[in-house]
């Protein structure tokens, strides 16, 4: 069992502001007690601090080495009889974490807190606070069966802890100072802490009342509608801890500690819930209509599956295209936002071992992740181990169109394109570029953007945001082609699916379009839809022209006839464009195998994305 660090000390400070009573079973001992373990935590000196805020509040609180290794906090010895009894009004308060329960002790090994002492040993103590608390009315306190939590999927507080604030006396600033006193470091810092997640103060967590954190008092204060004198009465303290506790329930905000990943990290387990381990991710879905997931990410490896590992994370539907993307040495970041969607992906080498996580939101928790997520980073800690690559459940869906259950993003429409200069302009049709794509890739690989375009002739060049170096550009021909003299048709028939362009041949039937137009050229050949935009050569490997979408004037053409521009007819436009065409010299034959390698490393993919 591991928590937020914060988790069980709010709900400390928060009791003891509010002065809360119990009411205890009776005063019986038994000479084998049992525990109430409340909190288990990996470090020694983390378990020792929890320890002594418990202690500052109940009797009998200890710290005990456990035979996993782990160090819990625990109370007792208590009668077994009296003990259930005690750890439901422990709970009904909110004294103790709400996943606290009854130990024999037999799995504790050695007590560490207190120094010196011997629970294991000693017999049951009778229950009881050993706090003098001031009374309240009892008719403010939750009964025992009351989940003060905050209902799960839901931002409203609960209700019962909002109404025991009003009960506590005002107080002058004098006698604010006075009070706030009184409180330890684990106060002070509890406060800080409360602030900050609110968004009034950024500074260190030291439990220091400098100026910056007078400053957050005064605007938590001016924020709800107290006086702004920078100085938090007992009350306001009490409603500061309270609205805190609220969101934290709200959240389930946990410490999971996956040794089979290899990971201990800070997880909101009100909005998600462990679904699997699928290499490389450990997956956490959605659950009370959340809309989050959360990712871990681990897998052995090096700086190229690192690499590797960003590249394919950017296909992925959860991580949409607007966004930060950042590969520095040994880590990267990937951010993405959408109408509908958020992201946030980090990961690094650790190890041998690459670690880390993604967390998926929908747009209406935004306000809520800007404090979960730094809770996250600030608690990730990478542990030995890393997922088994042959970590694949049994009957998980396997498709290409997945990755480890996670659906691969897919492009709005594809179509084809081909080189025109060695600076890697390509050449292709409106129609791949005609919706509002948030981004053009070509071969699924380099960014784009539109350099020019013409629509009455269906158009478009485009210029790759980074220089590129293709293996092959088109020769352009200078004159028409030959009537009845075989060409070949480069490109994807398939929406990209072969990952290489494929190559049709067929005949050069007429010089004209179907209502006479001279820019245009009729093949006697079948293509495909995806395959406008390719280039189409002869046979000596001169580009005489690019072809047409299958779709003119509302009609489709038929099955055997395709439409393409005609190459000399373009001067004009590449001279817009500010493109300096290579005008082919060609006149031997090649074969169709080195054709066909001609049209593969000239001719690509243009997809449009959203």
């Amino acid at each position: 069992m591991h928590f937020h660090v914060f988790r069980g000390l709010v709900a400390l400070m928060l009791t003891a502001t509010l002065a809360l009573g119990l009411i205890w079973p009776g005063q019986a001992r038994a000479q084998q007690g049992v525990f109430i373990q409340i909190e288990s935590h990996g470090a020694l000196t983390e378990a020792e601090q929890r320890a002594r805020a418990y202690a500052q509040l109940v009797q009998n609180v200890n710290a005990f080495r456990a035979e996993t290794g782990l160090y819990a906090v625990a109370l007792g010895p208590y009668n077994p009889a009296e003990a259930q009894t005690l750890l439901q009004q422990l709970l009904a308060q909110g004294l103790v974490p709400r996943d606290s329960f009854v130990v024999t002790g037999v799995q504790y090994t050695a007590q560490v807190y207190p120094v010196g002492a011997n629970a294991l040993g000693a017999p049951a103590e009778p229950v009881g606070t050993g706090v003098e608390l001031p009374e309240i009315e009892q008719s403010t306190l939750p009964d025992a069966g009351t989940d003060t939590a905050t209902d799960a999927g839901t931002d409203t507080p609960a209700e019962p802890v909002a109404e025991i604030v009003p009960q506590l006396p005002e107080e002058t600033p004098q006698e604010a100072r006075q009070s706030e006193a009184q409180l330890d470091r684990a106060g002070r810092d509890a406060l800080q802490i409360a602030m900050q997640w609110f968004g009034f103060y950024n500074g260190a967590i030291d439990g220091a009342f400098g100026p910056g954190t007078r400053s957050a008092m005064a605007g938590w204060q001016e924020d709800r509608g107290h006086e702004p004198s920078g100085i938090l009465t007992t009350r306001q303290r009490a409603q500061l801890l309270s609205e805190y506790r609220s969101e934290l329930a709200a959240l389930g905000m946990e410490t999971v500690r996956d040794t089979r990943a290899g990971i201990q990290i800070d997880l909101p387990l009100a909005m998600v819930e462990f679904e699997r381990h699928n290499f490389p991710f450990a997956q956490y879905d959605p659950i009370n209509d959340s809309g989050m997931q959360v990712l871990l990410i681990s897998q052995p490896g090096d700086r190229n599956t690192l690499f590797g590992l960003y590249e394919i994370m950017q296909t992925l539907e959860i991580v949409p295209l607007e966004g930060e993307r950042s590969r520095q040495g040994e880590s990267f970041l990937l951010t993405g936002q959408s109408p509908t969607l958020r992201s946030h992906t980090e990961a690094r080498l650790i190890g041998g071992a690459v670690k880390g996580f993604t967390l998926v939101w929908p747009p209406e928790r935004d306000e809520q992740i800007a404090r979960v997520l730094p809770m996250m980073q600030q608690s990730f800690t990478a542990l030995d181990g890393a997922l088994d690559p042959g970590a694949i459940p049994a009957g998980a869906e396997q498709d290409v169109d997945m990755v480890s259950g996670l659906e691969v993003r897919q492009p709005e429409l594809v179509r084809s394109g081909f080189y025109v200069d060695a600076q890697g302009a390509v050449l292709t049709t409106t129609e791949a570029v005609a919706g509002q794509c948030q981004q053009i890739l070509i071969d699924d690989s380099y960014e784009a953007e539109i350099a020019y375009s013409d629509e009455a002739l269906g158009l478009a060049v485009l210029r790759p945001r980074q220089r590129l170096a293709p293996m092959a550009y088109a020769e352009m021909a200078g004159t028409a082609g030959r009537l009845r003299a075989d060409i070949a048709v480069a490109g994807f028939p398939f929406d990209g699916a072969l990952g290489s362009a494929s190559m049709a041949f067929g005949t050069l039937a007429d010089l004209q379009g179907i209502n006479g137009e001279d820019t245009v050229q009729r093949l006697d050949l079948a293509t495909a839809d995806s395959e406008a935009g390719g280039p189409v050569f002869d046979l000596t490997g001169t580009v005489l022209g690019m072809v047409l979408p299958g779709l003119i004037e509302g009609r489709t053409l038929p099955e055997d006839v395709t439409l393409a521009l005609r190459a000399d007819r373009l001067g004009e436009v590449f001279t817009a464009a500010g493109i300096t065409p290579t005008v082919s010299t060609r006149s031997a034959t090649m074969s169709r195998d080195l054709l066909a390698r001609l049209g593969a490393d000239m001719t690509v993919t243009v997809s449009c994305w959203n």
